[in-house]
């Protein structure tokens, strides 16, 4: 194959492969992109600057992020709209027994009644400044990868720092745009007092639950309303009683008319990590490795949280959010792994990775550069494959047993204390201990001595099985004294269990806590075992480091002379900073003679509710309104019906979970929450044939808000008219 025609070859194939951008509806595109796309011509009905305008407000104000979620502001009182799961942990928290909101929902009549939404916070993107030559020219001359990474990081860190000095009433923050390449500094402010306003039943706001979790069609109301409060003068606050609704510079207008199929829409939000500028070594690291460990690992926790949540109210509640997360992370992993393997994406990006060595050998100037670049990136990938499931293991255990993320929180915090002359120790005990607590309170949460002992030992059930390279040795300790490896752990776990006082949260915070001699003093198995996971986890490190710092520098140029080759720029991935994608409402074909249409409807609810599937309960109040085609403005005149979920050929991923979905005139009109199944593997490649969005209907959450909830208070400060 001569070079024309491979170079011809390459190019379609990236049409599919390396994100189509002659496909107008592709890209997750920054703020400083915006200026480059032509939106007016795509169908947007105002001018582009309203969209985003860096010497003035625009829609870009009204956004803001909540929780890793995205969320918007919908009135000039704070008021702000998201997706039901985003509240889901500040319900949970916020629900007992008596008090079941995260079941029964939650409507706040008047603003004394909302409620506060532990552990979240809100953050509005205020500016944002390209540092690139800042950090890469401070690396120039560094050739160490480790050192070079630490450098990098440190340099991302002081410009934070500086930029924080210079104005405190924001929190600065410098994110990799392009692995090892570009580096922008944001400024954002911190919203600290968020309250829950309204949130539906659960059996709206998760209806279909994980039978219908990523896929279509949906049917579930996917919403949820908070407000943001600040202090009297306007500055972020802690949670008070006496502090006031934000007013932000901008909020979005609602329009209950929603969208009719092919209708221009739009997107700004803050989605989580893609990986699509990555070669076919990590594509095949996902697949072979992490993607199919991770999901595995979380069938496990939530088989056993389940099981355990069946005995009590209190345990299920405690154990909601967990198992929640855990199912949506685990039907994604599975979707990504059927949508890679469906496409054989690890065959198609070898050759493409093998069209680009192509090139570089064929150009002088170019091979001078990069002639070792595919070499070494294979090389790396090898070292990583060699140790990858101990590696797993590692970044799994403190999330997985609540008792050793305790254990990791109470031997760092006894570290850094040892390290105080004996005069500064009670001082820094004074100074620390509150936030010590509230990281264990955090824990303490969802925590359940059943469960733990359970996953706990699968933890090291695994690892006793791990080859001889890749040994964990707070495991060996305990296996090495016998002759039977589950003999040893089940004993192991029933003797430390049994004598741990870190499993009674009262002792820990009333007993322990209570002075720098006390938690000096205590030690049991627990922080042992941790302290030999915590000590390998640091004698690794060091080449964990090096690692690190060789795949920045290699990805770096990877994107550098890809970038070359197809002699095209491409949009950064997402790193959780705010974006913008654009679409039309679109339905698609997932499979031969199966069309999907873009809009499903509140008869759906009641045809899936006459399957008898547990999951697709519902309230009765929504047949006996649909029986009455009680539908007030909100029905939607092609259908007959309220409409309730609906389809777009938009760009997005995890974290543009509750960003609002605008009409050609930037009019709120959806709330984004979900993806099609297929459409799961986005992460690494997106196209027009299957990677469909899904959106809750404004019209859907208008009609339940006024005829179920009887919220019409909240529909009047949005500005919607019955």
């Amino acid at each position: 194959m001569n070079k024309k025609t491979l170079l011809i070859t390459l190019l379609l194939l990236s049409g599919f492969i390396q994100f189509g951008y002659n496909l107008p509806e592709e890209g997750m595109f920054p703020l400083s992109e915006i200026h480059k796309l032509d939106l007016k011509k795509a169908g947007l009905k105002i001018d582009q600057n309203e969209v985003y305008n860096p010497k003035g407000i625009s829609l870009v104000d009204a956004l803001v992020n909540v929780g890793g979620c995205t969320g918007s502001f919908v009135s000039n009182e704070g008021l702000i709209i998201t997706n039901h799961h985003c509240a889901f942990s500040a319900v949970q928290l916020a629900s007992t027994p008596e008090h079941d909101y995260l079941n029964n929902g939650f409507v706040a009549k008047s603003k004394e009644q909302e409620l506060e939404a532990k552990g979240l916070t809100c953050r509005i993107t205020d500016s944002y400044e390209d540092v690139s030559d800042q950090i890469l020219g401070a690396v120039a001359q560094i050739e160490d990868p480790a050192s070079r990474l630490q450098m990098i990081n440190n340099a991302m860190k002081n410009i934070a720092i500086e930029a924080d000095k210079k104005d405190p009433s924001i929190k600065a923050e410098v994110s990799e745009m392009f692995i090892g390449k570009s580096y922008v500094l944001f400024r954002y402010k911190i919203i600290l007092d968020v309250r829950l306003v309204y949130v539906p039943n659960r059996k709206i706001g998760e209806y279909g639950g994980e039978t219908d979790n990523w896929v279509w069609p949906r049917h579930t109301g996917d919403y949820s309303f908070m407000r943001a409060y600040v202090s009297k003068d306007g500055k972020p606050a802690k949670y008070a009683k006496d502090n006031i609704p934000y007013t932000p510079k901008k909020f979005l207008k609602v329009n209950p008319a929603g969208t009719t199929e092919e209708d221009f829409v739009f997107i700004l939000g803050y989605p989580g990590k893609t990986f699509r500028h990555r070669p076919a070594q990590f594509i095949d690291f996902q697949q072979k490795y992490l993607l199919p460990y991770t999901s595995e690992l979380y069938d496990f926790q939530n088989t056993t949280m389940e099981n355990i949540g069946k005995r009590d109210k209190t345990t299920e509640l405690k154990l909601a959010t967990r198992i929640k997360k855990n199912a949506n992370v685990m039907k994604n992993y599975r979707g990504k792994l059927k949508g890679l393997r469906d496409i054989d994406l690890v065959a198609q990006k070898k050759q493409e990775d093998a069209g680009l060595a192509q090139f570089i050998n064929n150009n002088v100037e170019v091979k001078a550069r990069y002639g070792n670049l595919m070499t070494d990136i294979d090389q790396l990938y090898k070292q990583l494959n060699g140790d990858v499931y101990r590696d797993m293991w590692f970044s799994q255990i403190y999330t997985s047993t609540s008792l050793l993320n305790i254990s990791k929180q109470l031997n760092a915090f006894k570290t850094e204390m040892d390290k105080q002359p004996p005069s500064q120790k009670e001082i820094f005990f004074n100074a620390n201990i509150e936030k010590l607590k509230q990281g264990l309170s955090v824990v303490y949460d969802a925590y359940d001595i059943d469960v733990d002992r359970r996953i706990f030992k699968k933890m090291m059930t695994d690892a006793a099985l791990f080859n001889s390279n890749q040994r964990v040795n707070a495991v060996d300790k305990i296996i090495s004294k016998g002759s039977n490896n589950e003999a040893m752990i089940n004993e192991y776990i029933n003797d430390t269990f049994g004598l741990t006082k870190l499993k009674d949260k009262n002792y820990v915070f009333n007993n322990l806590l209570k002075s720098s001699k006390a938690i000096t003093d205590y030690n049991d198995g627990l922080l042992l075992f941790e302290r030999d996971i915590s000590m390998q986890i640091t004698e690794l490190k060091p080449e964990k480091d090096r690692r690190d710092g060789v795949l920045n520098k290699l990805m770096g140029d990877y994107v550098n002379v890809k970038e070359k080759f197809l002699k095209k720029d491409f949009i950064p991935d997402a790193n959780s900073t705010l974006r913008l994608t654009y679409g039309h409402v679109r339905g698609y074909s997932p499979a031969d003679a199966n069309y999907m249409s873009p809009y499903t409807s509140v008869k759906g609810i009641l045809e899936k509710g006459a399957t008898g599937n547990p999951e697709y309960t519902y309230p009765n109040i929504i047949k006996t309104l649909w029986d009455a085609k009680d539908f007030g403005l909100f029905a939607k005149k092609e259908l007959n019906d309220v409409p309730v979920a609906f389809l777009y050929n938009m760009d997005t991923t995890g974290g543009n979970s509750g960003s609002p979905i605008m009409n050609a005139y930037g009019e709120l009109i959806g709330v984004n929450f979900d993806r099609a199944y297929g459409a799961t593997i986005n992460d690494y490649a997106w196209n027009e044939s299957y990677s469909r969005s899904i959106g809750v209907d404004i019209r859907y959450v208008l009609w339940v808000a006024s005829k179920i909830d009887h919220a019409d208070f909240l529909l009047k400060e949005m500005g919607v008219n019955l």
